[in-house]
């Protein structure tokens, strides 16, 4: 007669390990390869797609799981889609030297790609290559968080650019059409001064229409304006979301 025996340890592969420390204790998350940084990034919006199991663990190669306790006394909730959102958002990933070193090399790369597309060249209204922005950020000598998204850094990389004065760089200006009720048209006009770089066009007909070049910054707090100002009759049309020159800049 064969006896099985049940086997209790899941085997896991092409895993990666998402660890964070609170409250004392380290608490880790098994999730697939690539898909923490996707996810981060917001690429992937399916939890089941990232998690290899709905767990939390406080040693994921022993299988050892945290209990209920653990999670009540250090994240003051047992919900475990609660804590898993949160050690992916706030967790270190382990994973090997090599696929660290690959993982910066592309983000680096997708952060470069990031300012490449949201800047030009102030003197020139020409994009810079993704080469160009490589070489730029190099000489920031950058520390890279792999936990944080390619978005949110290149705006730090932007900003750095800009202060540092390592290129000539600016963000890419937004064009355009604002629409208001004619009646509301000079009154509008005044309180939008500040807020635009350039006007392209203006029409004054039955209603007032204004093309202009916007910072992307100011299209929030524009089109607030215009929809107080206006009781909601106002609106704001995006035409192009960088407006630059053809052609790539070049030294």
């Amino acid at each position: 007669m064969v006896i099985i025996q049940p086997n209790s340890q899941i085997k896991l592969t092409n895993v990666s390990i998402v660890r964070l420390r609170k409250g004392g204790k380290r608490f880790e998350i098994a999730c697939y390869k690539n898909k923490v940084m996707e996810w981060r990034n917001g690429v992937e919006k399916d939890l089941s797609e990232v998690m290899q199991i709905d767990n939390v663990f406080l040693n994921v190669s022993k299988g050892q799981a945290a209990s209920k306790d653990d999670l009540l006394k250090c994240f003051k909730t047992d919900d475990l889609n609660t804590i898993i959102m949160e050690i992916l958002k706030k967790g270190e990933m382990q994973v090997g030297e090599k696929e660290r070193s690959n993982m910066l090399e592309g983000l680096h790369r997708d952060i470069a790609t990031t300012v490449a597309e949201k800047c030009v060249n102030p003197e020139t209204k020409r994009p810079y290559t993704v080469t160009m922005i490589e070489k730029a950020m190099a000489d920031l000598h950058l520390s890279l968080n792999p936990s944080r998204s390619a978005k949110s850094q290149a705006l730090d990389v932007i900003r750095q650019l800009i202060e540092k004065k390592v290129i000539p760089i600016a963000r890419a200006q937004m064009r355009v059409r604002i629409t208001v009720p004619s009646k509301d048209g000079k009154r509008i006009k005044e309180k939008l001064m500040g807020m635009i770089a350039s006007k392209e066009d203006e029409d004054l007909g039955e209603v007032y229409e204004w093309t202009c070049l916007i910072d992307p910054g100011q299209f929030r707090p524009i089109n607030e304006l215009l929809q107080a100002e206006t009781k909601g009759k106002g609106t704001l049309e995006m035409l192009n979301l960088a407006e630059t020159k053809q052609g790539d800049e070049t030294f």
